[in-house]
């Protein structure tokens, strides 16, 4: 039993002031908010409402922050990064902001010396499931950085009720339960009712002329939806800067009508509430039904303008002129989620501000960025017509003058062209009509990137060819990166220990300092305290997967990780033809010289997305084999850890020896678990794609497991006419291990239920599984070779993460502060509380127009 479930701590006798950083302050402000905010005693108090109370504690220390942060925007107007994102996964905030305060040390001492249990504690916080893997953890490492950086910055996006699914496996399936991560409310954010907007939707527009007889457009909507910010504040790393995120949760204008309840219509009275809130009920609706799509064009429109009026609001209580907003705003389109806000901004400025077009259109394509996250075609969104027209019928008009005074240029630049003018076309012609809102993004922004070398060139020669031929200057490439704050200091304080103990602490907001570790590869004994520090932490990793599976793994075998969203082309199911061709090898007598090893797979697959849910029942099928299987379950154990999160990933990454990044070359745009692996000192196993480029790059090719085809390979061979079963035929283990698949051999017998993939694989096989197969086979020989070699795979390890500091978000954000959007750092002065408070709301003194 914990320590807080057996000891009633005691109240220290101390009085402090309420943002003190000392351990006797913080204990204060612990049992403060345990009486007076949770109105609960020790005695009674259960391990959240601890856990409640230390979190309101730490919230107040970085209110003063946040305050003085906001006052200092206010007062000098400076430009402001507004990064639009539809998904924030920020992970659990405790621990993060204990970190950036730098009170994480003195916390845990003052947790302890109360009698409780400081990981029980940390364990209590629900996981905001707020994104869907990669574009959310982006922008969560993205604004943290921005904030170490000292740049003024407010994310903006939805606050899902219930966020990504929580993932249950049930019989080896899938199995999609409610996310309820707000249930015991959230300690890191304050609702901001004065500043909720009306957001339209519906009905039809209507032409009037003015006073002066010029024309304007009136939007006659037939539905109106509240927008509520909630706001919780975003550290920066030991600086003063603290920015805010503001996420938008939808209420209806009238939650109750009184007069349909008082008629007895009970379900009616609500009705409007009922449909109002559903727009940011959940994250990601199903849209393969119609309804779907419908919600998830209004969720989307929803929290795109209540961000600009927003924004605007920001801008005219600043007593600023409108036509300055592109110089105080920088606004960052994460991918096409946010698009519609090219066409909802010229709508704010053309209709409810009566700006001239040109005026407007000038305003906008200075504001907006964007970055596309894809090389996926079908991910590129695009909105049926007669559905866009329905929701958005003012902002449709829009569209279509952007579109034709677009492809007048178009017609201009490549005089008789045609088929170009189809292509670039922001309204797809070809059937069905639909809005292409990647185009749009495109057409309303003076940047575009893509996310990895590769991925950039590929978006120029592919899918945003005609774009690039349009206009070369708009292209550039930001390579992600994520934040070492979170993906070292906290989750792995072993590591972060060992490094600052030999180069210093300088690397925490300066990665490329893990340099000064190359050195040190040569050191046995630093290679000793190395292999321990990754011992401890697969220790860890061990106990985490048994807590969550029931299943035992050894420590001493290499922990083999790939944890990542289920995708066709993420091609986890070429990692389980691996799988299998190590168990028949054993089984057949062929083991030689095996080293053990422990398959560890993580990730969710969409709810519609029946051939990735396939794939997660063939990775547990075989484990069921596998790990009950007594020849062999000393040598292999395979593992599904359900509900992968960054609450897993805090240990999983520093457990993990070799990081799995395997998919079909140009398919992945960037990746930023490849960065987490190599950071923490996981060696690569991968193919030329997304940032594996560059990571192979910076640790050099003998420290990075190559295998398959490159991305212009890929494209000569579908060009030539691939022909899967070609493979098949020349290879007899391949021949084996499908056949074991196909007979029934994982699923008791059923020959039938993983039929779907093997006929794919040899039917068309459209991610080349079959191609890269042997290569990978080979490829992995060779990683069995060099983890037998502890001292060289050590070796290898720490130059890994030596090299790893080019993928710190703190790098990318600065190339777009420097590139992209123009702005740089401005350092916050913490002013007191009394100071603040004494300042009258309209002064004329500093801080005068603040009104917050």
């Amino acid at each position: 039993m914990s320590a807080i479930a057996t000891a009633a701590p005691t109240v220290p006798e101390i009085e402090d002031d309420r943002t003190s950083l000392t351990k006797e302050g913080l204990k204060r402000a612990f049992f403060d908010h345990l009486f007076y905010t949770l109105g609960k005693f020790p005695a009674i108090a259960g391990k959240n409402d601890m856990y409640l109370a230390l979190a309101h504690a730490v919230r107040d220390r970085t209110l003063q922050r946040w305050i003085c942060s906001a006052a200092e925007y206010m007062d000098q107007a400076p430009r402001t990064v507004a990064y639009l994102s539809a998904e924030f996964l920020m992970g659990p905030h405790l621990g993060n902001n204990l970190i950036n305060l730098g009170i994480y040390d003195e916390v845990r001492e003052a947790v302890r010396e109360m009698g409780l249990d400081f990981a029980e504690l940390l364990r209590q916080e629900e996981e905001p499931g707020l994104g869907n893997g990669g574009l959310g953890r982006l922008a969560a490492c993205f604004i943290d950085s921005l904030a170490t950086a000292e740049v003024p910055t407010i994310g903006y996006g939805i606050r899902y009720e219930y966020g990504i699914f929580y993932q249950t496996i049930i019989d080896g399936y899938q199995v999609e339960n409610t996310d309820k991560w707000l249930r015991y409310g959230n300690p890191w954010e304050i609702r901001r009712a004065e500043w909720a907007v009306e957001v339209k939707l519906g009905g039809h527009t209507e032409q009037y002329s003015d006073d002066h007889g010029r024309l304007h457009v009136r939007w006659a909507h037939d539905k109106t939806v509240m927008g509520v910010p909630f706001d919780s504040p975003i550290l920066g790393y030991r600086v003063n800067t603290t920015n805010t995120l503001r996420l938008w949760r939808a209420e209806a204008t009238e939650a109750f009508d009184f007069s349909v309840f008082n008629r007895g219509d009970y379900l009616g009275a609500v009705s409007k509430k009922v449909t109002s809130e559903n727009l940011t009920k959940a994250l990601y609706p199903n849209d393969e039904t119609p309804q779907g799509k419908e919600l998830r064009l209004e969720q989307q429109y929803f929290f795109v303008s209540c961000s600009l009026q927003d924004m605007l609001r920001l801008h005219l209580i600043r007593k600023l002129p409108l036509e300055q907003f592109d110089q105080k705003f920088a606004i960052q389109l994460n991918d096409t989620h946010p698009a519609i806000a090219v066409a909802e901004l010229m709508r704010l400025l053309v209709d409810e501000h009566q700006m001239a077009w040109d005026d407007a259109w000038r305003i906008t394509t200075r504001t907006f960025s964007y970055t596309n996250h894809t090389l996926l075609p079908e991910a590129l969104e695009r909105w049926p017509l007669e559905l866009f027209q329905r929701i958005l019928p003012r902002h449709l008009e829009i569209i279509y003058e952007i579109n034709a005074r677009f492809l007048n240029d178009v017609r201009i630049r490549f005089m008789g062209d045609e088929s170009r003018i189809v292509r670039l076309s922001l309204i797809d012609e070809s059937g069905e009509r639909y809005v292409r809102m990647a185009h749009l993004a495109c057409v309303g922004s003076h940047t575009i990137n893509g996310v990895a070398e590769l991925h950039s060139e590929l978006l120029k020669q592919d899918v945003l060819r005609d774009f690039y031929e349009m206009w070369p200057e708009k292209f550039t490439n930001v390579t992600n990166g994520v934040t070492p704050r979170r993906w070292m200091v906290l989750s792995n304080p072993r590591l972060t220990g060992l490094i600052t103990e030999t180069i210093g602490d300088d690397w925490i907001t300066d990665l490329p300092r893990l340099a000064g570790l190359e050195s040190h590869a040569a050191d046995a004994g630093f290679r000793d305290a190395w292999r321990k520090v990754k011992r401890d932490n697969k220790i860890d990793l061990a106990a985490l997967i048994r807590r969550r599976t029931g299943v035992v793994v050894a420590p001493d075998s290499m922990f083999d990780v790939m944890v990542k969203r289920i995708h066709e082309y993420k091609r986890q199911h070429l990692a389980v033809l691996h799988i299998a061709t190590l168990y028949h090898r054993i089984k057949s007598g062929r083991d030689g010289d095996i080293v053990p090893r422990t398959f560890v797979f993580g990730g969710k697959a969409a709810p519609g997305y029946h051939m990735a849910k396939l794939i997660i029942k063939l990775i547990t099928s075989v484990a069921d084999v596998v790990n009950n299987d007594p020849g062999v379950r000393d040598l292999l154990k395979v593992v599904f850890l359900p509900n992968f999160n960054v609450t897993h990933g805090q240990c999983v990454y520093p457990g993990a020896e070799l990081s799995e990044q395997i998919s079909l070359a140009g398919k992945e745009a960037s990746g930023t678990g490849n960065m987490k692996f190599a950071m923490n000192g996981a060696l690569t196993i991968g193919t030329m794609d997304g940032a594996n480029i560059e990571i192979r790059q910076q640790v050099g090719a003998e420290n990075f497991f190559l295998f398959g085809h490159t991305a212009q390979e890929v494209q000569e061979i579908k060009s030539r006419g691939y022909r899967p079963r070609d493979f098949y035929e020349a290879n007899a283990e391949l021949r084996a291990v499908l056949g074991l698949i196909q007979s029934g051999f994982f699923s008791r017998g059923d020959q039938d239920l993983f039929k779907p993939i093997v006929e794919g694989l040899l039917g068309w096989d459209p991610y080349l599984l079959l191609s890269d197969y042997a290569s990978y086979i080979q490829c992995q020989e060779r990683v069995n070779a060099a983890y037998l070699d502890a001292e060289a795979w050590t070796r290898m390890s720490i130059v890994n993460c030596a090299n790893s500091g080019q993928f710190s978000s703190d790098r990318s954000v600065a190339e777009y502060c420097r590139n992209i959007w123009r702005v740089g750092p401005r350092p916050i002065s913490l002013h007191a509380k009394e100071e603040l408070q004494s300042l009258p709301p309209d002064g004329a003194g500093r801080y005068g127009r603040y009104d917050r």
